[in-house]
């Protein structure tokens, strides 16, 4: 279970947007599935479509570099450093961040373009987590409407890998809360497609805090 001050950061979130409390348990539900996985050694795959595809490339932002806490790299990784580029060793400990890993499957151009043409374009966020997707990494899967045909199969193939799922979603939820294809899905209370982005973002941003404070917080 993650420590009380990363748990802390749903109850923040709807303090800054008491309607969000509707999705109180499906937000610490997805905090816990966030911080075991990262616990475990794993990683965070991200995906959606139009401004869902900002939103992931986003998250991978503030996942892979400090976001609001310092990340600093501790002292194994600093001797290792200093034995393979011993120059480079004070340039690289002051500027480069402690990371939890994450991927976004909307930035791979060629792949995508490839896949689309060739194959199956509605399968192209499949074939990646096909690929890509190990047992333990966790994906969040982005649709407002809920019935995005891509995320949809990239829900299902994660399943098909094992990796842990989770939906940010409209009210309605569509066809992943009617299908039950994520583990967690989380449905922002509202229909219209801006609003519902207007939601997520603080949604994903809590979740991109509290992860960095289980890990490289002080408490």
């Amino acid at each position: 279970m993650p420590k009380e001050s990363t748990m802390a950061k749903v109850d923040e979130l709807i303090a800054r947007y008491p309607a969000l409390s509707v999705c109180r348990e499906d937000l610490r539900a997805a905090v816990a599935a966030i911080c075991e996985s990262y616990a475990g050694g794993h990683k965070l795959i991200a995906c959606g479509n139009g401004g869902s595809a900002s939103d992931a490339e986003h998250i991978v932002g503030e996942l892979m570099k400090g976001f609001l806490l310092p990340r600093r790299l501790g002292p194994d990784m600093e001797q290792k450093m200093r034995e393979v580029c011993p120059e480079e060793a004070d340039y690289f400990m002051k500027n480069l961040q402690g990371t939890l890993p994450a991927l976004s499957m909307v930035n791979q151009v060629a792949l995508n373009t490839a896949f689309a043409n060739d194959q199956a374009p509605d399968l192209s966020f499949a074939q990646q987590l096909l690929g890509m997707g190990n047992e333990g990494d966790v994906l969040l899967a982005i649709s407002t409407s809920g019935n995005s045909t891509n995320v949809i199969y990239a829900l299902q193939m994660a399943k098909v890998k094992n990796v842990r799922t989770i939906a940010l979603t409209g009210k309605s939820g569509g066809k992943i809360k009617a299908r039950n294809l994520a583990d967690i899905t989380i449905c922002v209370p509202d229909d219209e497609t801006f609003r519902i982005q207007e939601l997520h973002l603080p949604v994903y941003h809590m979740l991109c805090i509290a992860a960095e404070n289980e890990f490289f917080g002080e408490d």
